[in-house]
C-alpha cells in the first residue's frame, strides 16, 4: 500500500471557499474513483491557507489508473476550472510504507 500526500496552498481568505466547493462538488465526484481518502485537512499552524489530503492506493499502478480516471471526466474538469483560480501552488508526495508495516485498507 502506498499513500499520496497532496497540499494545495491557497490564496490568503480562500480556504473556506476552496473547502464548501470540496464538500458541495469535488468530493462526490473524487471519492468514487479514487476510494480510498486517507484524510482530508486544512492547515492551522505552520504554513498557513493549505489543504492537505491524502489517498491509499494498492500500487504506483493503481493510483496513476486511477488519477487518470478522474483527470478525463467532464465533471472532474469543470470542478477544477472553479477551484485553480483559488490556488497558488500544489505539491505531491508518495508515501511509502516502512517494510515493518502490514496495512489492510477496509473501503
Amino acid at each position: 500500500m502506498i499513500v499520496e500526500q497532496r497540499t494545495y496552498t491557497l490564496h490568503p481568505g480562500m480556504t473556506g471557499q476552496y473547502l464548501k466547493l470540496y464538500e458541495t462538488e469535488g468530493m462526490a465526484i473524487q471519492k468514487p474513483i479514487l476510494g480510498r481518502m486517507v484524510g482530508y485537512y486544512q492547515t492551522e499552524f505552520g504554513p498557513l491557507n493549505q489543504i492537505v489530503h491524502m489517498w491509499a492506493y494498492e500500487s504506483l499502478a493503481e493510483r496513476t489508473e486511477k488519477r487518470a480516471r478522474l483527470g478525463a471526466d467532464p465533471a472532474w474538469q469543470a470542478y477544477i476550472a472553479k477551484t485553480r483560480p483559488l490556488t497558488m501552488t500544489q505539491e505531491s508526495k508518495l508515501l511509502m510504507p516502512a517494510p515493518f508495516l502490514q496495512v489492510k485498507w477496509q473501503d
